[in-house]
């Protein structure tokens, strides 16, 4: 074991310095187009692989394996289905989101309705990056502290520290070389540590056995996912669909066709890829009779590999985790530097985007070291968007009817919405109708943001000129 420990920590070093190479080598930050968005100068495919590597995270590394030990093939339903889902709704509107010529939500939401829905937008879309980049800190700190034997917090602090540093001095071009380098990581160790455990489990057949024997109904049935991860499903794909860090990449591509091209590479991409992290957290259901401490993934790699091939897997594992960290924080800072303080000189945006990087890490380090949770912190964050953005964003690209009133009062009803919530979540006794991460509280929380959206909207004067010339765009016509 600390044979493994020397090795991990050595291989981390290594892949750390192999990041900071890469950043070293690219000195193309000359305005917040290049800092954000790499200057639009990038292929599909290279997206495609940021956009992979920025979605497989500790969610999908750890968390999805953890649950599969418990629910078999149903959990595929946790964050497979979702991300393909919300994948194959961003290939349809992949065109439409790029045609408009805005780079952020934020901007987009002025051209459609107004600065206030603009900013009320950007509040929100803050949040919800701040505490994503929280829950892959909690993935950070509990993979490393599992792996390397070291306190949680001291953990965090070692994978949100070189995250930052990359992120901070390289921006999106940055993020999209280390992603590069960390997407060939994070595969190579999802094959050997699925391989090995497939390996080691007797395959299919073992894992059958295994279920039979102890009595349980469904464990290879992906169907009995759907009513115990149903909420998830809806809540996840809705606020992924919209996720602002996945739309920055596409307007980061160079055309429309790019744009869907990108969209779709990764979608075909995932299924595989979240098949293979469920099938071994359900070898790790033959392989311990107790689920595991520090999870299923990092006992396969301390057990049933030799220290060599384990030290490759934890920085792999690792890599997934920091890309989808570095991808976040990039695009927090981004909301706060075009969105909510809006610098037009091009010197003070560079300077001001790395100031607020490190806001961001510092907002989500807070958070992660109170909620040691993924899930919860990911519902947390899923639940801010899906009732306060998702009906006015979606709403604005194929409604000419929508007012600004109404897209404001939708995103207010959200965010008190889901604050109710939140300060529940944080302990104080609030009455509720409903069970916290409930299907109910999803279904009541659209449907609610839903009314208040048509509803103000029929009561106001719609704006039908910039209504249209924004729908023309989207569309790709000019007016």
């Amino acid at each position: 074991m600390q044979k493994i420990t020397f090795l991990s920590i050595l291989g981390l070093c290594a892949y750390f310095i192999l990041l900071l190479f890469a950043v070293s080598k690219d000195q193309k930050n000359t305005n917040s187009l290049d800092f954000f968005f790499a200057g639009r100068s990038l292929s599909f495919v290279f997206l495609a692989i940021t956009f992979i590597a920025s979605w497989w995270g500790a969610g999908s590394a750890l968390s999805s394996a953890d649950l599969a030990y418990h629910d078999g093939m149903g959990a595929f339903f946790y964050y497979g289905v979702p991300v393909l889902i919300s994948t194959g709704l961003m290939a349809i509107m992949a065109p439409r989101i790029r045609s408009v010529g805005y780079l952020t939500q934020g901007q987009m939401m002025e051209a459609r309705y107004s600065k206030r829905v603009a900013k009320m937008l950007s509040v929100m879309i803050l949040i919800y990056m701040i505490f994503n980049a929280a829950a892959q800190m909690v993935g950070i700190g509990d993979y490393f502290g599992s792996s390397l034997s070291i306190p949680y917090e001291l953990a965090i602090f070692v994978g949100v520290g070189i995250v930052l540093i990359y992120s901070m001095f390289g921006g999106f071009r940055a993020v999209v070389l280390t992603d590069m380098i960390q997407f060939i990581f994070l595969t190579i160790a999802s094959i050997i540590v699925f391989v090995t455990a497939m390996k080691a489990s007797g395959g299919i057949s073992g894992i059958q056995e295994a279920a039979n024997a102890a009595n349980i109904d469904g464990y290879m049935s992906m169907k009995s996912g759907v009513s115990k991860y149903f909420a998830y499903v809806v809540t996840f794909g809705c606020s992924w669909m919209i996720q602002a860090n996945v739309w920055q990449r596409i307007s980061a591509s160079r055309n429309n066709t790019d744009a869907r091209k990108m969209t779709l590479l990764s979608f075909f991409v995932y299924i595989p890829m979240y098949l293979m992290v469920v099938l071994t957290g359900m070898c790790g259901f033959v392989l311990f009779k107790e689920f595991p401490t520090g999870g299923v993934i990092s006992s396969i790699v301390r057990t049933y590999m030799n220290p060599y091939v384990a030290s490759l897997v934890f920085v792999g594992i690792a890599s997934a985790i920091m890309s989808t960290m570095d991808s976040l924080i990039n695009t927090g800072a981004m909301t706060i530097i075009m969105d909510l303080k809006e610098e037009k000189e091009e010197d003070k945006q560079i300077r001001y985007s790395r100031i607020a990087t490190i806001v961001v890490t510092c907002l989500a380090l807070l958070i992660a070291l109170k909620i040691r949770s993924i899930l919860q912190v990911s519902w947390i964050a899923s639940d801010v968007i899906t009732t306060g953005v998702f009906v006015p964003l979606i709403m604005g690209f194929y409604s000419r009817r929508g007012t600004e009133k109404g897209a404001y009062a939708s995103m207010v009803f959200g965010l008190l919405y889901c604050s109710y919530h939140l300060l529940v979540q944080f302990g104080v006794s609030l009455p509720m109708a409903f069970a916290l991460g409930s299907i109910q509280q999803v279904i009541y929380g659209m449907l609610g943001s839903l009314i208040v959206y048509v509803s103000v909207s029929l009561f106001d004067t719609p704006d039908y000129p910039k209504a249209d010339a924004f729908l023309a765009r989207a569309k790709g016509k000019s007016r």
